[in-house]
């Protein structure tokens, strides 16, 4: 008679452990995919900026020659900065692991430098200050969970993470308030800010077809469809118009 040896229960329980990981481990970023890149441009007259009076704290004056830009739309040469592009479809039900590295939001000069900036889910987010004067930080999601602490100039700075996707979550400065950002929550790491000569760049995307989403905070949001292969570079720009 012959005799089958089963492994022993510990071995056994190993292989359906490791098995059973394997079906949960999150999908990461391909080194591998491909690359969209692009450029945001306004199409005739952009609107002029604000001018922001900063007579209300000395500190902030002091830290400009002038009157501040407001930077809710921000056009040099025809390139649009400060939108937000992101993947929004495509992607499925895969799941990527937040980074360790914290994004950075800096009050300088009495702004919130960047003025857009973008995490994942689980992320942290560093709020920094370079200024000798009082800020606080208030948060306004309606998805994630409000927050709002002061910064006067000896707290240098505050961390928070968000637990859901949204997009964009309003952050404000009650003493100045002038002072205005948006932080893009998404749950994945294909996104990118465009830059100020408006292009951007989302790299090591999976093979696939995507929708790709931009959002300015005045002048709204365009998406467009994409099929990138193995190690593809695709080019999506996108145009925003006046009085669109």
């Amino acid at each position: 008679m012959k005799v089958v040896r089963r492994p022993a229960k510990s071995v056994r329980l190993g292989v359906a452990l490791a098995v059973a990981g394997a079906l949960v481990v999150p999908a990461l970023a391909s080194a591998d995919g491909g690359k969209v890149t692009g450029k945001i441009t306004f199409d005739g007259t952009p609107p002029a900026p604000t001018k922001i009076k900063l007579d209300a704290d000395p500190i902030c004056a002091a830290a400009h020659s002038g009157p501040l830009d407001s930077e809710e739309v921000v056009v040099s040469n025809g390139a649009v900065k400060n939108v937000f592009v992101r993947v929004t479809e495509g992607l499925g039900d895969k799941k990527f692991p937040a980074p360790t590295e914290p994004a950075v939001i800096d009050q300088h000069g009495c702004q919130y430098i960047p003025h857009v900036v973008g995490v994942q889910v689980g992320q942290p987010l560093k709020f920094t200050t370079s200024d000798q004067t009082l800020h606080n930080v208030h948060g306004m999601p309606k998805k994630n969970s409000q927050f709002n602490f002061a910064m006067p100039k000896f707290v240098k700075q505050k961390d928070t993470t968000f637990t859901t996707p949204e997009v964009m979550v309003a952050v404000k400065c009650d003493v100045h308030p002038w002072m205005n950002g948006w932080v893009g929550v998404v749950d994945n790491p294909f996104f990118a800010v465009s830059g100020a000569d408006g292009t951007y760049t989302i790299q090591n995307l999976p093979p696939g077809d995507y929708t790709i989403e931009a959002w300015q905070e005045k002048l709204g949001t365009q998406s467009q469809q994409v099929t990138i292969g193995d190690k593809e570079s695709k080019t999506v720009g996108f145009t925003f118009k006046a009085g669109a």
